[in-house]
């Protein structure tokens, strides 16, 4: 369905899968903890709650519930699946890697399995990877996660951080098609601005949020608009733009330069906080989950965050 420079097979996502821990934590719950108000939290970010693991949950856990939810979805059997890519940046021990544990409790046999860290680009950066291997002939069917426990990373009694951030995981399945369901990925960095999100003291999450939210409202939408069009797609043909959930302002802003009001906007962030890698899948399962992405629709991707980087493609539901 989309213009290709080349003339390699097809890739498509086939199925998608999502999980959220069941604690709630309400704006209300947070006013007893720390020095905040309901109505600070959703004029600032737009939040009304958000999920928080709990012992039981971990970034592997999390992601293997996912996982399986867009196995079992696509019709595919484990066997079926020659490589598994969970992006996170939550993990607490880098060694092994999450991919192939993750693997393992799906019954994948031998699959290749790699954790990959764009932080809240994550999910993008994995499916443009996937879609690659699968049209360069690496990979046949591809698991791509995103996976993330931020409440392991939070100060809890910083207001500026313990208002946004919330756990969870979302998966798809890329598989190989006769036509191209995944564009072509538009993905960058701006390392030199990498000091305005950090871990402060090695151990809690920390963003400058006036200039995040700089970066991303004045600077992102035009990778969102390069992305349409190395696709071949109008923004007069999206369905649906479904951003990284980082902030419901950011997420808006970026929405109306789009030039697509016809456009369905993704707005999980009031509900579910903001997942990291983990947005943007749990987003658009819930989105179909609710009918509201039938089969066919186009929708435009678009992640950022530390590093700082992001990415941007175009995929087709199936």
């Amino acid at each position: 369905m989309f213009s290709s420079p080349n003339t390699l097979g097809g890739a498509t996502v086939v199925a998608l899968g999502e999980y959220q821990p069941s604690q709630v934590l309400t704006n209300a719950d947070l006013e007893s903890r720390v020095d905040t108000t309901d109505e600070w939290i959703q004029s600032r970010v737009g939040i009304k709650e958000r999920r928080i693991a709990g012992p039981e949950d971990t970034v592997t856990s999390m992601a293997v519930a996912a996982g399986g939810k867009a196995l079992a979805a696509s019709g595919l059997s484990p066997e079926d699946i020659d490589l598994v890519i969970v992006a996170t940046c939550t993990v607490q021990d880098q060694i092994p890697n999450t991919a192939a544990t993750v693997a393992a409790k799906l019954g994948i046999v031998a699959p290749g399995a790699f954790d990959l860290n764009a932080a809240c680009a994550g999910f993008c950066y994995a499916l443009g990877v996937a879609s690659d291997m699968v049209r360069g002939g690496s990979s046949r069917n591809v698991l791509v996660i995103g996976s993330e426990k931020l409440s392991d990373w939070i100060d809890w009694e910083d207001r500026s951080t313990c208002v946004i951030f919330a756990d969870g995981a979302g998966a798809a399945i890329v598989s190989a098609s006769e036509e191209q369901g995944v564009g072509p990925v538009v993905w960058g960095s701006s390392g030199e601005r990498a000091d305005k999100i950090h871990l402060r003291e090695g151990k809690y999450l920390y963003q400058e949020g006036q200039a995040v939210f700089r970066w991303t409202t004045t600077e992102l939408y035009q990778v969102a608009l390069e992305a349409l069009e190395r696709a071949g797609v109008k923004p007069s043909e999206l369905t649906a733009f479904v951003p990284h959930q980082a902030n419901l302002r950011i997420v808006e802003s970026i929405a109306k330069k789009l030039g697509a009001p016809q456009a369905l906007v993704a707005r999980d962030i009031v509900t579910a906080g903001n997942t990291s890698s983990a947005s943007i899948p749990l987003a658009l399962s819930r989105m179909i989950g609710r009918g509201e992405l039938p089969s066919g629709s186009i929708v435009l991707t678009l992640g950022f965050g530390a590093g700082l980087v992001y990415a941007a493609q175009v995929i087709r539901i199936p």
